[in-house]
């Protein structure tokens, strides 16, 4: 047993420490060994749910010829690109040298300076049409680093001089936010990439799986889309529909699977992820009409399946499981709900993931809050506990990940501090209580220099910025909101509850600096479109203050359509509004009754009263 894997704090690392492969973690040690030997690195990346992944490490890594190779001539990695996403965005950039098909397990071969020289996927025991096998790559690497050396470094010092050129072609900084027709552009040309037999985006007859790219249906359920263009938003609604009538969703457990590797949504990719689950929570809520019944799935699946007894989310659910003495992928979940509980289901990445886990916080608070379900709240509370207490270090830096309670050393990236300040201001609207709403303010305002620059605090991955490897500052989503959309969406969340001009300006200067690519790739920028939406128009804010959570004047306004509905009692307005949150000043109840403040074109009108003068 590897006792630098098995101590990790990443299941996927742990999964290989029986490997008869000498791993090290991610980390400069590494290097070192590398350095001192005077061999190349090989760099695996993956994730403990991907199926391939688990494959290439039964046919590769547990077998002893091949680890034998590997240890007489290189110094191997392992990575889990979830608990290191900034070291698998800059390999990754870096592979696209050598190979147009992407994906994971990825397969990088580096200097030990950290510079790639070759790249590739997945690779067999055996030739397969056209791939070569692993002991042969490893074969030609060896080779070449023995008897043409030059020809390494040559490759290396180009590769990490055009990842520099990257990194330093930043967008226009003179470029302004996207106005309303801006926006229905966008959401029209979006919408003209449906597809019109199956719901979701793609060509049917292209053959391509099919994701359900929650952040571009998100971007069409916004406000100003809805009302400018509702063609386009009628899109999301039938995708949702689409993918909630197909074998995507799990009719069983609740919950959706990764991607349909065909255009129908048929075939699943079967491992269940927090983040694709908590996002399509969020689409349920917004539809139209809602789709309670798919959101009550997801929520079940979040709470049942991932939430950990520690009270974080894990990552993920595996694809492949155990049936009859075999690894099956898919089997569980071929089987009813009889069927099931008799089998091992499949394993669960417990690693909390802070970013992820403010995905789900987000989503739990506001489904919660909207269709009464104070539990869910509660685990959304639970969760957001937990992340605050495990994945912050003692001088209140935000940390990437945790695993059984046991922080990892990981970076939390910009993406994280987004998501997770967007996670505690929702859960802070839900519950009235603005310490976490604080909490929020203080993740956004790390980021943030005395320049009103946005980066991530402390800087990225230590490792990689020694080799002078950074990945590529993308502002594009993948399948969650991009590092700077996640910024933006929680500064201006904050300007909506009253925290100040300041943080709308955080929002926009993040906006209008991707804007033209945003508005040129609407699908590749959905949510950072999603926040430009709601710039592009004044807020709407809908203030209950009452002492009886489930006064009928309150249960009607978590129905109403607003930018932001907090229900405070009178002691709780009057904390926000002490902590600098000033669309709570002076609010409270009229002659005892429960009030509500409408809030709209920054201005409030006169409270009312009575439900009969709610206006939706």
């Amino acid at each position: 047993m590897n006792p630098r894997l098995a101590e990790a704090t990443s299941p996927y690392l742990r999964a290989h420490a029986g490997n008869p492969v000498a791993w090290f973690p991610w980390g400069e040690e590494a290097f070192a060994e590398a350095r001192r030997r005077d061999v190349p690195v090989m760099v695996s990346i993956g994730y403990s749910t991907c199926h391939w992944c688990h494959v290439m490490a039964r046919e590769s890594f547990e077998d002893e010829t091949t680890a034998a190779e590997l240890d007489a001539g290189f110094v191997s990695i392992k990575v889990d690109r979830e608990e290191h996403p900034e070291v698998d965005a800059a390999y990754m950039a870096a592979a696209s040298a050598f190979s147009p098909s992407l994906g994971w397990p990825l397969t990088v071969f580096a200097t030990p300076e950290g510079r790639p020289f070759y790249a590739g996927t997945y690779f067999p025991p055996q030739p397969r049409a056209g791939i070569p096998a692993f002991r042969q790559v490893l074969a030609a690497v060896h080779e070449a680093w023995t008897e043409r050396r030059d020809q390494i470094d040559e490759t290396a010092d180009a590769v990490a001089g055009a990842l520099a050129e990257v990194r330093e072609s930043a967008p226009a900084s003179e470029a302004t936010p996207p106005s309303a027709d801006d926006l229905t552009v966008a959401a029209r040309a979006l919408a003209g990439r449906e597809d019109p037999r199956h719901g979701g985006f793609g060509e049917p007859a292209a053959g391509a799986p099919k994701f359900p790219v929650a952040t571009a249906l998100r971007f069409l359920q916004t406000r100003i889309v809805r009302e400018h263009a509702p063609e386009a938003s009628a899109v999301a609604d039938r995708a949702l529909t689409a993918m909630a009538a197909s074998p995507l969703r799990d009719a069983v457990e609740g919950g959706f699977f990764r991607y349909a590797t065909r255009p129908d949504w048929t075939v699943p990719h079967y491992e269940r992820m927090l983040t694709d689950n908590a996002q399509l929570l969020e689409v349920a809520m917004d539809a139209v009409p809602p789709r309670d019944d798919v959101a009550r799935g997801i929520a079940g699946f979040l709470r049942d399946v991932l939430q950990q007894p520690g009270g974080g989310f894990g990552a993920a659910q595996d694809s492949e499981s155990w049936i009859d003495g075999a690894r099956s992928e898919g089997g569980y979940y071929a089987r009813d709900a009889a069927d099931r509980g008799v089998l091992e289901p499949p394993a669960v990445d417990g690693k909390v993931v802070s970013g992820w886990n403010g995905l789900a916080i987000s989503a739990l608070a506001r489904a919660g809050a909207r269709l009464d379900e104070p539990s869910w709240i509660e685990s959304a509370r639970w969760a957001a506990d937990a992340v605050l207490e495990v994945n912050v270090t003692s001088d209140g830096r935000l940390l990437r990940a945790s695993l059984d309670e046991v922080p990892s050393r990981a970076h939390a990236t910009l993406a994280d501090h987004g998501q997770l300040a967007a996670g505690l201001i929702a859960l802070a609207v839900a519950t009235g209580e603005v310490a976490y709403a604080v909490r929020a303010r203080e993740l956004i305002d790390a980021c943030v220099d005395e320049e009103h620059r946005v980066a991530v605090p402390g800087g990225g991955d230590p490792v990689l910025s020694r080799q002078g490897i950074g990945a590529p500052d993308a502002a594009s989503d993948a399948d969650e909101p991009s590092g700077a959309a996640s910024v933006a969406a929680a500064a201006a969340a904050l300007w909506v509850l009253g925290a100040g001009d300041r943080y709308r300006s955080i929002a926009a200067r993040l906006v209008a600096v991707h804007a033209p690519a945003a508005l040129a790739q609407p699908l590749a920028y959905g949510a950072l479109l999603r926040v430009a939406a709601g710039l592009a128009g004044p807020p709407r804010q809908l203030v209950v203050v009452t002492d009886d959570a489930r006064a009928a004047l309150a249960t009607a306004a978590r129905s109403i359509r607003a930018d932001v509905v907090p229900i405070v009692s009178t002691q709780q307005s009057l904390s926000w509004a002490e902590a600098g949150f000033e669309l709570f000043a002076e609010k409270g109840q009229r002659d005892g009754r429960p009030t509500a403040y409408d809030c709209r074109d920054f201005a409030c009108r006169l409270p009312v009263t009575e439900v009969a003068d709610l206006q939706a």
